[in-house]
């Protein structure tokens, strides 16, 4: 069976944003058990490194593109994403032979945690472990890799700078 790509699917938009609130309720409720025991600090760099490794895990598609097609990168990933301006609302602010930088103007995931009540504090800390799942993904798949998440002062944007190895 050939994938079909993203545009062409039916996708209930309430089940995603529903499924992308399951997920950051979980990683809250991991980061929770995580600095109970270990502080925020080193709870952070837990879930960072769980996350880091589900993208790692998950880089196999996108190695074909490493490591200077960012063209066909960035329509694999941005393709692959079902609704994505319902979800993740990206644009794409550079593109040439050796960098692709994407901004996400929303998340799903911020949304539940402001939702949840959950401070600017923590929800900087659960951005920052969540994020990493994008660094494995990316450097897993054979590309230089540097993320900004979100910020209380920076507003509800993540950015991603992907480039040629040697190149961020």
């Amino acid at each position: 069976m050939t994938a079909t790509p993203a545009d062409q699917r039916t996708v209930p938009i309430q089940a995603l944003l529903d499924a992308f609130a399951v997920r950051a309720k979980a990683y809250a409720h991991i980061f929770d058990v995580l600095s109970e025991s270990f502080g925020p600090a080193r709870a952070v760099d837990l879930l960072a490194e769980a996350t880091h490794r589900l993208g790692a895990a998950n880089a196999g598609p996108l190695a074909e593109f490493a490591p200077h097609d960012l063209a066909g990168l960035r329509l694999a990933f941005l393709g692959a994403m079902p609704v994505p301006d319902a979800l993740f609302k990206p644009e794409v602010l550079r593109e040439d032979a050796d960098h692709l930088d994407i901004e996400f103007h929303g998340c799903p995931l911020v949304k539940t945690w402001k939702e949840m009540g959950r401070s600017d504090d923590d929800i900087e800390r659960l951005c920052q472990g969540a994020r990493a799942v994008d660094h494995g993904l990316f450097t897993g798949a054979g590309f230089s890799f540097v993320g900004e998440g979100w910020k209380r002062d920076g507003g509800d944007r993540c950015r991603l700078h992907i480039a040629a190895p040697q190149t961020v």
